[in-house]
C-alpha cells in the first residue's frame, strides 16, 4: 500500500479517473483542476512549477484516495481516512516537495497538518462548506435586467472582476486573469447579469465533466451589491448547468460570510460537506 507521486495529469487520470468519477460531488474540484491542467498543459494555473498529483493504492485493489496540488497553492485532499492523510505528508516530505499549508475535510486535513509539522504548527485559514443543488428557486420578482453569456468583448471587464473576487478571498493578485476569463468565454461558462445595457455581476461554472458543474465564482462590484444582481446571475448560471445536462450543481462558500452561505440556499443549494484550509506556521 502505498502513495503515487506524479506531475503527468494522464497517469493520474488512467489510476484515478474511474475513482474520482465514483463520487463526483465531493471529489469536484479534483476533477474540475486536473481537467483544466489537461487541456491547458502543467502550467495550466500560471505557476512556475507544474502541477503535481497523487493516488493511494493497495496491491492491485481500487484507488482508495488521492490529491493534487498547483504550487504555490497547497496540496489539496479528496476525502479520505486521518491514517492516509498522514502518510501523504510523509510521502511529499520524502519526495521533497515544499508544502506551507493544507485543504481537506477536517479529520483528514488535521492529520495531514500534525504529521507535517509534527503537531500544533498550523491555524485555520478557512473554513468552506459545500453546497449542492436542490431544486432551483430564483427569486421572484427577478432585479431589473436579463442573464446572458458573456463574449469575448467582456473578457476585459470580466478579468479585472475575476481579480477583485480573488481580491476579496484572499488569494494571489498575480495570476492571468485574462487568461482565466477567456477560457470560460470560450466554454460558454461565464454569465453576466445586465441592466440598463451594463454589465452589473458575473457568475462562471466548470465545464459538464462527470456528471457535475461547479459554480464559481460569483462577483458583484462593491458599489453595486445588495441589489439581488448576485443571486439573480447564480441562479442563471446554474439554470445553464442544468440545461447542459448536469446532474449534480455545486459551490463552495465561506462560512465566514453568512451573506452569501443564506443567498445560495434561498436558490435553493443545501449543505453537503465542510472543508478546512489549514495554514502552516
Amino acid at each position: 500500500m502505498t502513495w503515487h507521486l506524479t506531475e503527468d495529469v494522464e497517469e493520474f487520470h488512467r489510476a484515478a479517473g474511474d475513482y474520482l468519477a465514483r463520487d463526483p460531488a465531493r471529489r469536484t474540484a479534483l476533477l474540475t483542476v486536473s481537467e483544466t491542467v489537461r487541456r491547458h498543459g502543467p502550467h495550466a494555473f500560471g505557476e512556475a512549477e507544474p502541477a503535481r498529483f497523487g493516488w493511494w493504492q493497495e496491491g492491485g485493489k481500487a484507488v482508495g484516495a488521492a490529491f493534487l496540488q498547483t504550487p504555490p497553492r497547497p496540496p489539496l485532499l479528496a476525502p479520505m481516512a486521518e491514517p492516509l492523510a498522514g502518510e501523504l505528508a510523509q510521502a511529499l516530505r520524502g519526495a521533497g516537495v515544499p508544502v506551507r499549508g493544507v485543504k481537506g475535510g477536517e479529520g483528514s486535513a488535521q492529520a495531514f497538518a500534525e504529521a507535517w509539522t509534527g503537531g500544533g504548527g498550523w491555524t485555520v485559514a478557512q473554513r468552506l462548506r459545500l453546497f449542492r443543488l436542490g431544486e432551483l428557486t430564483p427569486r421572484h420578482p427577478a432585479p431589473p435586467g436579463a442573464a446572458r453569456q458573456a463574449t469575448a468583448d467582456d473578457v476585459p471587464l470580466a478579468a479585472a472582476w475575476m481579480k477583485g473576487f480573488a481580491a476579496d478571498i484572499g488569494e494571489r493578485s498575480d495570476a492571468d486573469y485574462t487568461q482565466n476569463v477567456a477560457r470560460r468565454v470560450a466554454d460558454g461558462c461565464l454569465y453576466l447579469w445586465e441592466t440598463g445595457g451594463q454589465p452589473v455581476s458575473m457568475a462562471a461554472r466548470s465545464p459538464l465533466l462527470a456528471g457535475q458543474s461547479r459554480v464559481s465564482p460569483v462577483y458583484t462590484p462593491p458599489g453595486l451589491r445588495g441589489r439581488g444582481y448576485a443571486g439573480a446571475v447564480t441562479a442563471a448560471v446554474s439554470r445553464s448547468a442544468l440545461d447542459a445536462g448536469a446532474e449534480q450543481v455545486l459551490l463552495f462558500t465561506d462560512l465566514a460570510n453568512p451573506t452569501s452561505n443564506a443567498l445560495y440556499q434561498r436558490l435553493g443549494y443545501r449543505p453537503l460537506a465542510d472543508y478546512v484550509d489549514l495554514a502552516f506556521s
